[in-house]
C-alpha cells in the first residue's frame, strides 16, 4: 500500500481545520476531540479536495472503481466500530440487507465500542456476500487483507473471541458458495475504496 504523506484534519468544536505532513502533528490535533475527522492522503490535491467537500468520509474522490459491491469498517467518527456496504458510486447498500433502524443518518451501521475493527470489516463482508448473490453481482471488494486473504478463506485462529469465529466460519461458507457461483472478491486499497471509513497511516 502506497504511504500516505498528508493528514486532513477537522475538530468542528474548534473551527481548526487543515493539512499536516504527518501522522504525529495530525494526532495531537485530534486525539480526543470529539467529532474530529481526518484522513491520510497520498497529494496535498487530494487532501484540500477533501476539506473542500466537507471533510466526510463518505466522499471519494479520483478513481473511478469497478462496477460491484465494496464494504469497509472504521472507527473515525469516533461512537465505535461502524460498517459501510455500497456500490461503486458510494452509495450505502445496507438497507436492502438489515433494517433501516439499525442504519444511521448517513446510511451505515453502528457496530458499537464492545467489537474490534476487524469484526467489522468481517461483518461488512458477509453482508456484501449476501447482497452480492441478492442481486446477481459478480464482485467484491474490500481493502482489508486480514479478511480477504484469511479469515474468509477458512484461515482463522481458534483463539479470536468466539463470536469472531463463528462469523469467520459463516462468511467463509458464504465466499465459497459466491465463487462457486462465478463471483470474485478482490483486494483494494483503502484511497480507493467508495465504501471506505477508516483513516489509512
Amino acid at each position: 500500500m502506497t504511504k500516505n504523506k498528508f493528514y486532513a484534519y477537522i475538530v468542528p468544536r474548534g473551527k481548526i481545520k487543515g493539512i499536516a505532513s504527518n501522522w504525529t502533528e495530525c494526532e495531537k490535533l485530534v486525539k480526543g476531540q470529539i467529532g474530529a475527522r481526518y484522513r491520510g492522503f497520498t497529494t496535498r490535491e487530494e487532501a484540500e479536495k477533501w476539506l473542500d467537500l466537507g471533510a466526510r468520509y463518505e466522499v471519494k474522490a479520483v478513481v473511478k472503481p469497478t462496477k460491484g459491491i465494496y464494504f469497509d469498517a472504521g472507527t473515525g467518527r469516533g461512537q465505535g466500530v461502524e460498517i459501510s456496504v455500497t456500490n461503486e458510486r458510494g452509495k450505502s447498500l445496507l438497507h436492502k440487507i438489515i433494517s433501516k433502524k439499525n442504519l444511521n443518518r448517513f446510511g451505515k451501521h453502528l457496530v458499537g465500542p464492545e467489537v474490534t475493527n476487524n469484526y467489522g470489516e468481517l461483518l461488512a463482508c458477509k453482508y456484501a456476500l449476501q447482497l452480492a448473490r441478492k442481486s446477481k453481482i459478480k464482485k467484491i471488494f474490500g481493502d482489508s487483507s486480514l479478511i480477504i486473504d484469511y479469515w474468509t478463506k477458512w484461515r482463522i485462529k481458534k483463539d479470536v473471541a468466539p463470536e469472531t469465529f463463528a462469523l469467520a466460519r459463516e462468511t467463509a461458507s458464504l465466499r465459497e458458495k459466491f465463487e462457486e457461483g462465478g463471483g470474485e472478491v478482490h483486494r483494494i486499497s483503502g484511497n480507493d475504496n467508495p465504501a471506505d471509513l477508516g483513516f489509512h497511516k
